[in-house]
């Protein structure tokens, strides 16, 4: 590898056979070294989620292609610290197979993957399929691709993660978002098995969103790709400026706080 070629590295949450992450490898190429590590098996909704009471052991399929039992968080954390030589100059998560708006960014395994990125220092990218169905997964992996072109030479801002959400059809617009209100219809389902042990499955089909204009569902539901920064930092300075932040309790005395400078940077610590 040239001193100066960009190093990528490509994971997701639906396994290394999963076909969104070749279509996002492929799309990437141009711009640099493509080095895949995903895991073994599906990891959707794992979240941020790092293996620390049990081992991790990883497969090398061929070159720059490697699968960890892990989670999409440990693939980078392994790919960073042990897996690549040199730290990556961008990692990219996805292409997912379904939406990863509103709070979903809280469950999903492909977003956890690009937060431990940005936690590393590494700018990092989120980018999903919400209409797999009647969607492209090429169309979502060549719209990642000029976002990395983008943060590659432009770079971004230090604690921010950018989620990337693609509609189903052909679009050719994009628009930077918040995160919508979509909830969960959550639902148990409990069963038993041939020994009359019972066991749960839990989940639910999403409702439908809130109608807030500027938001990534509401995007999507224009047919418009969503672009929203995420935070890495989850401190909410407005609530520290309300009546929260003027919190007494009985019985404690109140130490008087400060609200976080707007220079405050995240230090990654190898």
């Amino acid at each position: 590898m040239a001193s100066d070629e960009r190093l990528i590295l490509v994971t997701n949450d639906d396994g290394i056979h999963a076909p969104g992450i070749d279509y996002l490898a492929d799309a990437l190429r141009p711009l640099g070294r493509v080095v895949v590590i995903a895991p073994d098996r599906n990891c959707s909704g794992v979240s941020h989620m790092i293996s620390l009471h049990r081992i991790l052991r990883c497969h090398e399929h061929s070159t720059d292609r490697w699968s960890v039992e892990g989670s999409p968080a440990d693939c980078v954390y392994l790919g960073v610290h042990e897996l690549l030589d040199r730290t990556p100059d961008l990692v990219v998560s996805g292409v997912n197979a379904g939406p990863n708006l509103s709070f979903d960014v809280h469950y999903s395994g492909t977003v956890g993957a690009a937060i431990e990125g940005t936690l590393l220092g590494i700018p990092s990218i989120a980018v999903s399929l919400v209409d797999v169905a009647n969607g492209s997964f090429e169309i979502a992996a060549r719209f990642a691709a000029a976002v990395a072109q983008r943060v590659l030479t432009q770079g971004l801002p230090s604690n921010t993660t950018l989620n990337v959400n693609v509609p189903g059809g052909e679009p050719t617009a994009y628009q930077m978002t918040f995160l919508g209100h979509r909830l969960f219809r959550h639902s148990v389902a409990r069963r038993e098995d041939p020994r009359g042990t019972p066991y749960f499955w839990i989940g639910g089909v999403p409702a439908d969103p809130h109608d807030f204009p500027g938001s990534d569902c509401n995007a999507i539901v224009d047919g418009v790709v969503s672009v929203t920064p995420l935070s890495v930092d989850q401190t909410n300075a407005r609530a520290l400026e309300g009546p929260i932040g003027a919190l007494e309790l009985e019985g404690f005395s109140r130490a008087e706080g400060r609200l976080p400078p707007p220079e405050m940077h995240l230090v990654p610590v190898r």
